[in-house]
């Protein structure tokens, strides 16, 4: 029997008040005020733990607790409740190609939604470029969303997403339609939260799209990228600053967890060496 999806803390956690009618407008609602409200956040395998994805867990963390979390764990949840709305949806694995055009491993989580017989790409958990609207699965087609212009390329079968970046078009991640099974996206994300060269457990990602920007924190860098306009960037620089930005620009309740200091001690940049005369 499918766990039961808690959705008024769901709701009170986005700030949602409308209508639940499984239309594209609710699912357009939904998908603007999810990555506006939880941060993508991997600090638990930054820390060394494993990331469970039953849905007690994923709402422990991400509602009660204000967490954030990394794809499998904001995906399962949208999907969890989408699905408890009577939307038709299915889980598909990716490849992420943003910073490896040639990758080939299951990476990533996104989710086909189809609503009146068209299907709708949805994903509230891919960092500094998540979604912010739901994209009809449409090949060449230019969709702009609340932050950045994206298209989907190919279909034949693979798909491609890619993000408009001044003037060039570059890829985010391929993906094949058919749906993952429980066993697959497990052993994924098994592998992105425990692998020792997985990119979630060498170094943090922080994400967060309000209207209007994006915030981003990678490492101990942190970028403000307004929708319009220049990014502001700064190196931060001592335990003090990156606990201030997760908690205040970010609103994450950070864990009580001794392992968490040191794994951000180690990502502040080396103090510069002086040399006595």
């Amino acid at each position: 029997m499918p766990e039961k999806v808690n959705l008024n803390a769901y709701f009170e956690r986005i700030g949602f008040a409308g209508s639940i009618a499984p239309t594209l407008a609710t699912l357009e609602m939904l998908h603007a005020l999810h990555p506006a409200a939880i941060p993508f956040e991997n600090l638990t395998p930054l820390m060394g733990e494993s990331v469970k994805l039953d849905q007690p867990s994923l709402e422990r963390k991400l509602l009660a607790d204000r967490r954030g979390g990394y794809c499998f764990e904001h995906n399962l949840l949208f999907r969890r409740m989408l699905e408890d709305l009577d939307y038709s949806v299915r889980p598909v694995l990716a490849r992420g190609q943003w910073t490896d055009p040639e990758n080939q491993r299951a990476s990533h989580l996104v989710l086909l939604v189809e609503i009146g017989g068209q299907t709708y790409l949805a994903d509230v958990g891919h960092g500094g470029l998540t979604l912010t609207a739901p994209l009809r699965l449409r090949a060449g087609v230019e969709q702009t969303t609340p932050h950045e212009t994206f298209r989907l390329v190919g279909g034949d079968p693979e798909w491609r997403l890619e993000v408009l970046i001044g003037e060039d078009w570059r890829p985010v991640y391929a993906f094949m339609p058919d749906a993952a099974s429980e066993e697959n996206i497990a052993a994924a994300n098994q592998a992105m939260a425990g692998a020792p060269d997985s990119p979630m457990v060498t170094g943090l990602k922080v994400g967060l799209s309000p209207g209007g920007r994006r915030l981003k924190l990678a490492g101990a860098t942190f970028t403000i990228q307004p929708v319009d306009g220049d990014k502001e960037q700064r190196l931060l620089t001592s335990i003090e600053a990156l606990r201030s930005v997760l908690t205040e620009d970010f609103g994450l309740v950070l864990p009580n967890d001794e392992r968490l200091e040191p794994a951000l001690m180690r990502l502040l940049p080396d103090p510069p060496v002086t040399v006595e005369a």
